[in-house]
């Protein structure tokens, strides 16, 4: 297969986590310094348009962003470029891009894992050839059946991570780590296995972000991971309580939430 040139090469980033964003950059910069990052784009109609205004040569598409997934983006440009999806879902991963048209990294990024797509890259085994075009065609509906298939339509992307500030840093919170949130005045208090911190999204825009699969509204003030659940004690006028795995604390549920638990 032809390598491609390791010099003047360029690319683009897609991804809704600007932090993230950061991170695959500066990997990149200290395992191919000589790639320069073009653009980064927030979701899959701005990697469009950057795409068709720059022309990378490669490009990093999430495939779970908000409004146009990555997955719509890269049937776009797919032929057209060096496409490598970046996804959470390492179980479907493999199988999906099983054929090497495409390839793929796993969130958070694991630098000896990048180093081997930056090879692949280099080497043109990642490639945007007209012949590789059935390959990747059957990549993309391999992974959006299977995207839908597990209940995360590729339009409608579950949150994945959680920016919080704990002191005075940044913390990304993988979603799956969080045990409860609750409204706190102005903020949201984040309660997962490495600690608490405050968000200033509502407990509103949470609802509708997360997978109802995992987390459910029990008050109008909590949001409770299902996984983290121990029991639910019954209480006064339709009311109950939740308690925890391994924590002291004691979650309330309002009478508007109390079917949430009669339906498991």
């Amino acid at each position: 297969m032809t390598a491609i040139a390791t010099l003047n090469t360029t690319a683009l980033i897609a991804d809704d986590e600007p932090l993230l964003r950061e991170r695959l950059r500066s990997h990149l910069a200290r395992l191919w310094p000589e790639l320069a990052i073009v653009a980064e784009a927030r979701n899959g109609r701005e990697a469009i348009e950057l795409f068709e205004q720059h022309a990378p040569q490669i490009v990093f598409l999430d495939v779970h962003m908000p409004g146009q997934s990555g997955i719509e983006a890269a049937r776009a440009i797919a032929r057209k470029a060096q496409i490598v999806f970046v996804t959470a879902h390492n179980r479907y991963a493999v199988e999906a891009f099983e054929h090497g048209a495409i390839d793929y990294l796993v969130k958070p990024y694991d630098e000896t894992r990048l180093a081997d797509t930056v090879e692949r890259l280099k080497s043109g085994l990642v490639r945007p050839n007209p012949e590789s075009g059935a390959a990747i065609d059957a990549a993309l509906e391999r992974l959006a059946a299977e995207l839908e298939r597990r209940g995360t339509p590729s339009g409608r992307a579950h949150l994945q991570w959680i920016r919080a500030s704990v002191g005075a840093s940044v913390r990304l919170i993988p979603v799956e780590q969080v045990i409860y949130l609750r409204a706190d005045e102005k903020y949201t208090l984040v309660a997962w296995e490495g600690g608490e911190a405050l968000i200033r999204k509502t407990i509103r825009e949470l609802v509708d972000e997360l997978d109802p699969q995992k987390f459910a509204q029990i008050h109008r003030s909590v949001i409770v991971n299902l996984h983290q659940v121990a029991q639910v004690q019954r209480g006064i006028n339709e009311t109950a309580e939740v308690h925890l795995k391994g924590r002291s604390d004691v979650l309330p549920v309002s009478r508007s939430f109390v079917h949430v638990f009669r339906q498991m």
